[in-house]
Order: structure tokens, then C-alpha cells, then sequence
């Protein structure tokens, strides 16, 4: 009989022992209570708290846990209604407060999310609810932490999943972005022809500046050929001068002559002249030519005679008119 108590003895005390073992998840933190109240938390591993004196209150996760926000309908600023969803990601630091400090830890998130995304999303114009939703992240996140921080929980990070405006805002928005669209083509377009008329402008400028310089240096160029033709005929009309003053006047028939050879060459050669009348009778023309004949004979003359003289010969001077030197 003895022996069966003491059995029994064992049996309660390792059942006491066994109870009295607190065995914590890693990830997780254990509230303990002592008669209802809260002492201490237990940390992940090996724990022992005395059976019947304590016990558990709460099993808190400790990891980053993320809470889905369901699709909300929501009015901007604007007066447009829009539909929008979330996610958000928070981890509890004080397991304490947590368990103690607000009754359900999920759906008080879940409504302090969902509340302030109304009012963040509600002071925003559609425009901005659209472009700005990094803007939207970062103001939830900075409120709902502050709300949060006497839980005990950090908010690691608000995510808008989705926004989605009313299919009529919608069409407008794609109208909107094609009319935008063809605005910059046709500016391209008006800044492209701009473009190339300034370039056909620039390149007929340049044009008619090198035109004008061309056609002045070929009259600078065209003087100075009038400049040299008339010193040259300056010249051979001082030597004409000369010859006739030195007493030979078949200098002047030949100079003459000339003249009305060229002269009569121009008039015969003109495009327009098909038939040539000669203003002057043909016996000038053939006296004028009998004159530079017999210039040519007295020409040829001297030089056949000069060949044939001997140096003390060419020394003599000759009298115009005769055969032999004098």
C-alpha cells in the first residue's frame, strides 16, 4: 500500500514538473500571468513556471506577419470614386503590449489601415491618387506607425496594391492621353517644318551671298581687264603717235586699217546679221588694204636689208624713201 502512494507521489510530481515546463517556439513570446496578472514574458526555448501559480496568457507571433486590406471605395477630392486595395506588413516588438494593450491586435490594424487610407486617398485629387502612389505609401506608413507604436507592433510597410478609377473616367483618361499624344505630334510636326525652313532660308542666304561675291569678283575681275585692254591700247596708240611723228605715215594707215577690220569682223559675226552692209564704200576698204600691204613691204624690206648690212652699215642711218644707205 505504501508503495502505491509513493507511486502516486511520483506520478503527481512529475505531472506537476511536466506542467510547471513552458517549452517557447522560436518566433514566438509567452505572456506569462500570475493569478491573472502579467509578470513576465517567456523567451523561445526551455522555460519553468511553477503549475497552478502561472500560466500562459498569450502566444504572441514575434515574426513580420503582412495583414491583406480588402478593396475599399473611396472618394477623392475631386468627387471621383475609386476602388482600392493593400497590403501591410507590421512585426510586434513588445509581446506585452501587444497581448494587453488592445483586445485584437489583426482586426485593429485592419480598421486603423483601412480608416486612414480613406482619409490619406481622400485629400488627394484622382490625378494624384494615380501618380503618387509612393507618396500614399509613405503617409499611411508614417500614420499608422505613430498609432501603432503604444501596441507594441512597428509597421514595416504599406503597399497599395491596385487602384482602380470608374471605367467612364477610364475612356475619358484614354481620350485624355490620345489627344495629349497627337498634341506633341503635330508640335514635333510644326517644329520639324519650323526646322526646315529656317535650313532652306540659311541655305538660300548663303547662296545668294556667295552669288553676290561671285558676281563681284568677276566685275572687279572684268575692270581690271577693260584696265589692262585700255593701257594696251593706250600704248600701241602712243606708238602710233610716235611712227607718225618719226614720219611714217603707213603706221597710221595700218593702225586704221586695223580698226575697221575688227570692226567689220564684229558686225559680221554678230548672231543677228544676215546680211552684211558695208556703211563705207569698198575702194576705202581696198585702199585702207593697199596701205598695210605696202606697210608690210617696207616692213619686209627693212628686215631683208638689215640682214644683208654689215654691222658699220646698221650704224648709218636711213632716209626714208631710199634703196641704199646714204
Amino acid at each position: 500500500m505504501a508503495t502505491i502512494v509513493v507511486i502516486l507521489l511520483l506520478a503527481l510530481v512529475l505531472f506537476y514538473l511536466m506542467t510547471s515546463i513552458k517549452i517557447v517556439r522560436q518566433g514566438y513570446q509567452y505572456t506569462i500571468e500570475h493569478f491573472g496578472r502579467y509578470t513576465t514574458t517567456a523567451a523561445p526555448g526551455f522555460n519553468f513556471y511553477p503549475a497552478f501559480f502561472y500560466r500562459v496568457g498569450r502566444r504572441v507571433n514575434m515574426m513580420e506577419q503582412v495583414i491583406d486590406i480588402p478593396g475599399q471605395e473611396i472618394i477623392t477630392k475631386d468627387n471621383a470614386m475609386i476602388s482600392t486595395d493593400g497590403v501591410v506588413f507590421f512585426q510586434v516588438l513588445d509581446a506585452a503590449k501587444a497581448a494587453y494593450e488592445v483586445s485584437d491586435l489583426y482586426v485593429a490594424l485592419l480598421n486603423l489601415v483601412t480608416t486612414n487610407l480613406r482619409t490619406v486617398m481622400g485629400a488627394m485629387d484622382l490625378d494624384e491618387t494615380l501618380s503618387k502612389r509612393d507618396e500614399i505609401n509613405a503617409r499611411l506608413l508614417s500614420v499608422v506607425d505613430h498609432a501603432t507604436t503604444p501596441w507594441g507592433v512597428k509597421i514595416t510597410r504599406v503597399e497599395i496594391k491596385d487602384i482602380r478609377p470608374p471605367q467612364d473616367i477610364v475612356n475619358a483618361m484614354a481620350r485624355q492621353m490620345k489627344a495629349e499624344r497627337e498634341k506633341r505630334a503635330n508640335i514635333l510636326d510644326a517644329e520639324g517644318s519650323r526646322a526646315g525652313a529656317i535650313l532652306r532660308a540659311e541655305g538660300e542666304k548663303q547662296a545668294r551671298i556667295l552669288e553676290a561675291e561671285g558676281r563681284r569678283e568677276s566685275a572687279f575681275r572684268d575692270a581690271e581687264a577693260r584696265e589692262r585692254a585700255a593701257e594696251a591700247e593706250a600704248k600701241a596708240t602712243q606708238l602710233v603717235s610716235d611712227a607718225i611723228e618719226a614720219g611714217s605715215s603707213q603706221s597710221l594707215n595700218y593702225f586704221i586699217a586695223q580698226k575697221y577690220v575688227d570692226a567689220v569682223g564684229k558686225f559680221a559675226t554678230s548672231p543677228n546679221a544676215k546680211t552684211i552692209l558695208f556703211p563705207v564704200e569698198a575702194t576705202q576698204l581696198i585702199g585702207t588694204l593697199g596701205g598695210i600691204g605696202e606697210l608690210a613691204k617696207d616692213a619686209l624690206a627693212s628686215a631683208t636689208a638689215s640682214a644683208t648690212q654689215t654691222p658699220a652699215e646698221r650704224s648709218v642711218p636711213r632716209v626714208k624713201g631710199s634703196s641704199t644707205p646714204q
